[in-house]
C-alpha cells in the first residue's frame, strides 16, 4: 500500500470512506481498480510536470488475495497507454521498495527500467529500506510492444 507500515494503516469510518471516494472521483489522475464489483486497489499519477511532460505513478492492490493475478500489471498497461497516447506524456517514474520483488517484476514486465537506488528512504515496520527509482519513456512503451 504505497510503501507504508501496516501498523500505520487504520480502518476508516463510513464518512471517511465516502470523503476518500469523493476526493478520488474528483481527481482526473486517479483510477480505482475494481474486480467483479469489488474495490481491490487504485492507480494514480501525481507530481505532474506539464512543461517536461513527466509524472510519477503509484499503484496499490489493497486485497492481498488479488496479488499475483495480473490485475496490477493490466492496470499499469492501461494507464501507460492512456498517459502516453491521450495525455501525451514523455516520462513516467515510480518509486518501489527495493524488497518488493513482485512489484519490481510487474513494473519491468510493463517496460519500466531501474534507474537508481535511494538508500534508507522508507521507514516501514520499524526498519529502514531502500527505494528503487524506475522509469519508462513514451518511446520505450512503443518499443516494448504494448
Amino acid at each position: 500500500m504505497f510503501g507504508v507500515s501496516h501498523a500505520d494503516t487504520k480502518a476508516m469510518t463510513m464518512d471517511a470512506a465516502e470523503a476518500w471516494a469523493r476526493a478520488h472521483a474528483a481527481n482526473p489522475y486517479v483510477w480505482i481498480i475494481e474486480v467483479a464489483g469489488q474495490l481491490i486497489g487504485e492507480i494514480k499519477l501525481h507530481s505532474v510536470n506539464a512543461q517536461d511532460r513527466r509524472v510519477s505513478m503509484a499503484i496499490a492492490i489493497y486485497d492481498s488475495q488479488q496479488l499475483g493475478k495480473g490485475f496490477g500489471s493490466e492496470a499499469i498497461r492501461l494507464l501507460l497507454h492512456h498517459a502516453f497516447t491521450e495525455l501525451d506524456l514523455h516520462r513516467i517514474g515510480i518509486r518501489v521498495l527495493a524488497y518488493n520483488e513482485r512489484a519490481i517484476r510487474a513494473y519491468q514486465k510493463c517496460g519500466f527500467i531501474v534507474e537508481g537506488r535511494e538508500r534508507e528512504t522508507a521507514f516501514v515496520d520499524g526498519v529502514w529500506h531502500d527505494d528503487l527509482m524506475m522509469g519508462i519513456l513514451s518511446r520505450e512503451l512503443q518499443y516494448h510492444g504494448r
